[in-house]
């Protein structure tokens, strides 16, 4: 008896994760794409719905986010280390952001796009901030780290793609 209840919750609970992944691109945005963070807490669950368990909070507004599936209003997401879970879309936005990656060492953020411009500050690694424009195929970005606006090496930053346009 206890073994046909095991087949039939194994069943059911196959049915469900081959179900979210079939499931439309609801928003027709993309997959995959980055977005971030709306709020300054948000739940990781490892399922596409309330019902399934919170996996882990990520408490920090603006944090990168990448898009690898949808099912409805739930969205998969991966962060920067490779970990994913879904999430609610009403916890996410469009508005575009980085984290700063890379062997520990600061980053310089530069007054122009060129590796002699002026320092305008250095960024350690795991800094959030925002993407203001990366323009297709150029190795800089214009971001924003509070205050702090200039440009930063796409190389030094998660949460866009090689060749990706932002505006």
């Amino acid at each position: 008896m206890a073994a046909r209840i095991f087949v039939i919750l194994a069943m059911l609970l196959a049915s469900v994760a081959a179900e979210a992944d079939a499931a439309p691109n609801d928003s027709g945005l993309p997959i995959p794409r980055f977005v971030s963070l709306r709020s300054g807490e948000a739940n990781i669950r490892t399922g596409p719905g309330e019902q399934y368990p919170i996996k882990w909070t990520y408490q920090r507004q603006g944090l990168p986010l990448e898009v690898v599936a949808e099912y409805h209003h739930w969205r998969r997401v991966r962060d920067w280390q490779g970990t994913e879970g879904w999430m609610h879309s009403s916890m996410l936005t469009g508005k575009r952001a980085f984290m700063v990656i890379g062997d520990g060492s600061a980053v310089l953020i530069r007054a122009d796009a060129n590796a002699s411009a002026r320092v305008v500050a250095q960024v350690e690694p795991k800094v959030v901030g925002r993407i203001d424009a990366c323009a297709k195929g150029s190795d800089w970005c214009r971001v924003r780290v509070d205050d702090v606006k200039g440009w930063l090496p796409r190389k030094a930053m998660w949460g866009i793609y090689p060749n990706e346009e932002v505006d």
